[in-house]
């Protein structure tokens, strides 16, 4: 059963906002210039390299930003060009930064996937996640909600979830929270979480534990899997602590193998006791100690944050970040594990930077689908990436984003336009429908011109 690697495409209004407490990319940052057109290209030469490994690969389009409909709802009055010009004004700017934030590039936040042979009903089920625990990403659910219903479109194949109710209770950060692990004996799902609504434990003494115990049951109760196949281990304080603030940041698994820091859970000793019960002897783990690689270097080279992708001839090989390669003991430790004894044989490494720098590596970038060959052919849109969509999408980032952002830049409404005009053309570009607010409310024809608001 081939897996899609559904790659986010960076947003026009890529910027480095600083916005996302508990990760040290995005403090340090901070205000920085950012290239946006750079960022999407660096993102499209890694979804055409994942292609010629012979892997499926797709793209998710970004979400149109500023979001002037939030803004509005924050109780900013008349026309785009006022909305942005007195938004700009709030908090240093800050409101609208994160109004504009191109967060939803990171596509393992998107959704938690369950693979139709996995499930009750025999469907492909995708729950979008709500990212409450973050404004600026808590906006993004809506949008997400509706590309994915565009693209899983078949009811006979497939199941788009709405995301869960909203509120600290049941906070959802998807995918880059989930594991999923497989053998011949079947397959487990690993729902890491790090803080529980109700009840007492653990948490971290420095920066926030985003996903909750009570979000990470819902979403495995709606996708329909098998409680018997599902852990629920706790993320460890002292990894949040140190800047690993999803479980991929220091965790990351494929089929038989997984890849997984000393600090990424707590009590790791019985989770791995427990996979083993589920999954049989032939499940493969590298355990990495924190005297191996600290945590530190770990968040700051993400080298747990690669992509393991499973070749045409059966073997694995890891998508690294270029970092990776920059640090020697997360080279070290890479290309340790590509030459030992696991199912591992070969490490590549990219250049994401634009990503890295808001905290973002190769496996944040990208939400992994497991689908039948009938289940690629039901998707309704044209994502996936051949040597024809390939092209589009360059020439069509050449023409659309900027080279140059700072966050300054946000107010102006000549951006907000552009980014408007280039996602209608994207849209269309993907088969995609009217999936933006600015889409539905006004028609693509309404782009170019001011739009009164009350």
């Amino acid at each position: 059963m081939p897996e899609i690697q559904f790659d986010g495409l960076v947003g026009p209004t890529h910027n480095y906002a600083g916005l996302s407490r508990g990760n040290p990319a995005s403090t340090l940052h901070e205000g920085r210039e950012s290239n946006p057109r750079a960022a999407a290209r660096q993102g499209l030469k890694k979804m055409g390299f994942v292609r010629s490994l012979g892997v499926v690969q797709a793209v998710l389009p970004p979400h149109d930003r500023p979001s002037l409909p939030a803004l509005c709802r924050l109780g900013f009055h008349g026309s785009d060009e006022e909305v942005l010009a007195a938004a700009a004004t709030v908090d240093g700017g800050r409101l609208l930064r994160a109004c504009s934030s191109a967060s939803a590039m990171w596509t393992a936040n998107a959704a938690t996937v369950a693979p139709s042979r996995d499930t009750a009903d025999g469907r492909l089920h995708l729950t979008p996640a709500n990212l409450t625990e973050m404004f600026h990403r808590g906006l993004e659910a809506p949008t997400t909600t509706r590309i994915l219903r565009a693209i899983f479109a078949s009811r006979d194949h497939f199941v788009v979830h709405d995301a869960l109710p909203g509120g600290a209770q049941f906070a959802d950060e998807g995918a880059a929270n989930h594991l999923r692990l497989e053998t011949r004996r079947g397959a487990a799902h690993v729902f890491a979480w790090g803080r529980r609504a109700w009840g007492r434990g653990v948490a971290p003494r420095v920066h926030p534990a985003r996903q909750t115990y009570e979000a990470s049951q819902s979403v495995a109760r709606l996708n329909r899997l098998d409680t018997r196949s599902c852990l629920f281990p706790q993320q460890h304080p002292e990894g949040i602590d140190g800047g690993a603030f999803h479980t991929d940041v220091l965790a990351v698994g494929n089929g038989p193998f997984l890849l997984v820091h000393a600090l990424a859970f707590v009590d790791d000793g019985a989770l791995l006791a427990d996979l083993r019960r589920l999954l049989g002897e032939e499940l493969f783990v590298e355990r990495i100690t924190n005297a191996e690689l600290p945590v530190a270097r770990a968040v700051s080279a993400y080298p747990f944050n690669s992509q393991v992708l499973t070749l045409p001839d059966g073997s694995m090989t890891i998508v690294a970040p270029e970092d990776a390669r920059e640090d020697a003991a997360a080279c070290a430790m890479l290309e340790r594990v590509a030459s030992g004894a696991g199912p591992v044989r070969s490490v590549h490494f990219v250049d994401v930077r634009e990503s890295m720098q808001n905290g973002g590596g190769p496996a944040c970038l990208r939400l992994r689908v497991s689908a039948s060959d009938a289940e690629v052919a039901a998707l309704s849109c044209r994502v996936v990436l051949d040597d024809a969509l390939a092209a589009a999408l360059a020439a069509w980032v050449d023409r659309s984003y900027r080279d140059r952002l700072v966050p300054a830049d946000l107010a102006d409404p000549a951006l907000a336009r552009e980014g408007m005009r280039a996602l209608d053309e994207l849209t269309q570009l993907l088969g995609l429908g009217a999936v933006y607010d600015f889409q539905r409310a006004a028609g693509a024809a309404a782009v170019d011109r001011p739009r009164p608001r009350p």
